[in-house]
């Protein structure tokens, strides 16, 4: 044999010199030797590329050849099918019936083998088959909702989910997503993105190939649906009877029946309750309409200020809803608002000077549940002194003919705002863009308002927080003077340098935001922050939409009143008049109307995830009444597909329930300051 081994392997004999000699002595090369009845096997399939579908039969031949002749094998490890083998002829055949797909994937190997060596030949059975979901199950949390399957199918079936019967369209937030591929086994999972109560119902999975198909249903529950303060709801026709033992009596032939004077009494009760609802409808309008009345010729107009219950917009400090504290006061700074009607964008608490108003649920209530939590009204502007303003305060004054409008930027309750030209502002430059807002209200009380924001946003000089320059009160309007930012307000800029906005983009298409880029706005929102917090202002409306963008990914906070038109949905009307961004606001703000440091650092966990899901509205999925439920619970915003998970256990550290357990703000600057220098930024978006 090893003659025979050492004659085929031509590498070694020709590189040596290697010979017999016979009994003549005669000699003759190992190469050039014959060797009687003495042949190296070779086992040959008649197919190496086995397929059949699943319960057909199948037979495959070996063809073998070697001196002397020899013996045939079948190596079938892990066979489950039923099959025959005949090694007695050759070609040997193996004849596999009723083929299993458990059987798809399988090696048969055919093995020849005689005194001289062996051989072998293998060929993998394929296996057609129809799908079969062999595993689904109600969705599991992680960090989407999954509704795990396992599918077998070959060739790969499709899939299609139905809702309650429908086709299920998906998306980038429901879709779904295959994890591993063995063989022709899939598993994977129904991804769902933030699911509420209105994603809970029947889902199926229908597997289809051209084999056949396959369905599987599974109920899925994400979310109790939550309280809306109703009551339960009676069907009218169906009576509900409460009896006593002495009501009882014979109750041999009546245990079933309903006498026609038990039914009369009820007609009677059904028409007192229709006269009682109706008289009580009719005192509700009545109320109403005296109210409107009230309204219409009962308030007065103030520069950014309430009036009779509505919150008007004015300035960069109506839009960051600053609140002062008392730079006396220990512990952190804290606002309950209360109802005067009084007209500064900040608040300077005296000890003991401010009390929450009676708790009694008002018109302005927020409905948790079957409870009904007062919410006093939360204006914007707030009573202050002069006596409380910094002594050093001192108000640039700008003269109208330096300002050229250029044109519009926008509109609020207080007035316009426009791009313009400012000459003589900064002895470096002759003239520089600015952002004019106008004041169309010009009585008394809206001028007196207006200087006093003027000497409050004087005193608030940070870089990251929008430069205000002055104001000019040669004639009217009035007019205040901001710092231009080019690209305007943060949550347009994320949104347009989103995912979306790079696919839909025709042309010069936008770059899409990286992950060191988001972290480089987030530790400058961040650093304005720890700057107002130092500066003892709490401030209650925290936002992308209330920050702004400049050139080189500056970002700033601060805005000119025009946001709470834009971006109404933000904002929650409580009791017809007060708008409050609930979906920024934490638990103790919702529910007992308290503002303190903590209360702006819960926002500012809002304001990152708003940024790593570019510009996305905080639980978009439900309604503002589902919101307050969802946080007076203690759910949080899910991690967005984008964010590291450093960031996010950042968010829900800032996500405590209770204000104490919050990051500090200057913690959080830190934390996402080392996490913008571990990744380096590159600003070439901007242009």
């Amino acid at each position: 044999m090893w003659i025979k081994k050492f004659q085929e392997a031509k590498f070694y004999t020709e590189t040596q010199d290697l010979y017999c000699i016979d009994d003549n002595n005669k000699r003759t090369a190992l190469l050039d030797m014959k060797v009687p009845n003495c042949d190296l096997p070779s086992a040959n399939l008649s197919n190496y590329n086995i397929t059949v579908v699943e319960g057909k039969s199948i037979t495959l031949y070996c063809d073998t050849t070697g001196r002397p002749p020899p013996n045939v094998s079948w190596v079938l490890t892990n066979l489950v099918s039923n099959h025959e083998s005949d090694t007695s002829k050759n070609p040997a055949s193996l004849t596999i019936k009723n083929v299993s797909s458990m059987d798809s994937g399988l090696w048969i190997s055919c093995v020849a083998e005689n005194i001289v060596g062996e051989d072998q030949a293998s060929a993998e059975l394929t296996v057609f088959f129809a799908p079969n979901i062999t595993f689904i199950e109600s969705p599991t949390p992680d960090h989407h909702w999954c509704i795990p399957f396992t599918v077998k199918g070959n060739p790969k079936p499709t899939l299609q989910w139905f809702y309650e019967g429908a086709i299920l369209n998906e998306s980038e937030y429901i879709c779904t997503k295959i994890h591993v591929i063995n063989q022709s086994e899939y598993h994977g999972c129904l991804q769902l993105d933030n699911p509420t109560h209105l994603n809970n119902g029947a889902y199926t999975l229908l597997a289809k190939n051209e084999y056949g198909e396959d369905e599987k249903r599974v109920d899925a529950h994400f979310m109790s649906v939550p309280g809306d303060g109703s009551g339960p709801i009676v069907d009218p026709d169906v009576y509900e009877y409460e009896t006593t033992p002495n009501d009882l009596g014979d109750t041999t032939n009546n245990s079933n029946q309903i006498t026609s004077t038990d039914v009369s009494n009820k007609e009677n009760e059904d028409s007192i309750t229709v006269y009682v609802v109706v008289g009580i409808a009719a005192l509700v309008c009545t109320g109403l309409v005296i109210m409107l009345i009230i309204l219409k010729f009962g308030r007065h107009s103030k520069f950014g200020m309430k009036v009779h219950g509505e919150v008007k917009g004015v300035g960069l400090v109506d839009q960051i809803w600053l609140s002062m504290q008392d730079c006396d006061n220990e512990g952190p700074s804290s606002v309950i608002s209360n109802d005067d009607d009084s007209a500064s964008p900040l608040h300077h608490i005296s000890n003991g000077s401010n009390t929450p108003s009676s708790s009694e649920g008002g018109p302005d209530a927020v409905i948790i549940g079957m409870t009904k939590i007062p919410v006093i009204e939360n204006p914007q502007y707030f009573g202050i002194t002069n006596s409380q303003l910094k002594p050093d305060t001192f108000v640039q004054h700008i003269k109208r003919h330096n300002i050229v409008l250029k044109r519009e930027l926008g509109e609020g309750a207080f007035g316009k705002v426009f791009l313009a030209e400012c000459y003589n502002l900064c002895p470096e430059q002759d003239k520089i863009l600015v952002a004019v807002k106008t004041l169309k209200d010009a009585s008394d009380n809206a001028r007196k308002d207006f200087h006093r924001e003027a000497e409050l946003l004087t005193n608030l000089q940070h870089e990251h927080i929008v430069k205000f320059y002055g104001v000019c009160v040669e004639g009217d309007p009035l007019i205040m003077v901001f710092e231009y930012m080019k690209h305007g307000d943060l949550n347009k800029f994320l949104r347009a340098h989103g995912p979306d906005a790079v696919l839909m983009a025709e042309g010069n298409r936008p770059a899409e935001l990286t992950q060191s880029q988001m972290l480089h706005i987030a530790q400058q929102i961040a650093a304005g922050m720890v700057y107002l917090a130092s500066q003892h202002f709490v401030h209650r409306d925290l936002a992308t939409r209330n920050c702004l963008v400049g050139e080189n990914l500056l970002v700033k906070i601060g805005d000119f009143g025009m946001s709470r038109d834009v971006y109404s949905t933000d904002y929650y009307r409580v009791g017809g008049h007060t708008m409050l961004p609930i979906r920024w606001m934490p638990p103790e703000s919702i529910m007992y109307r308290k503002f303190t440091t903590e209360s702006d650092v819960w926002s500012l966990g809002v304001v990152l995830w708003e940024i790593f899901t570019y510009g996305k509205q905080p639980w978009y999925q439900l309604s503002n009444n589902e919101v307050i439920e969802c946080i007076t619970q203690g759910r949080v915003l899910q991690r967005p597909r984008t964010c590291p998970k450093e960031v996010y256990d950042l968010m829900l550290g800032c996500w405590q329930r209770e204000p104490h357990m919050r990051l500090n703000i200057k913690e959080i600057h830190s934390l996402l300051q080392n996490l913008a220098k571990a990744s380096p930024v590159y600003l070439d978006i901007l242009g």
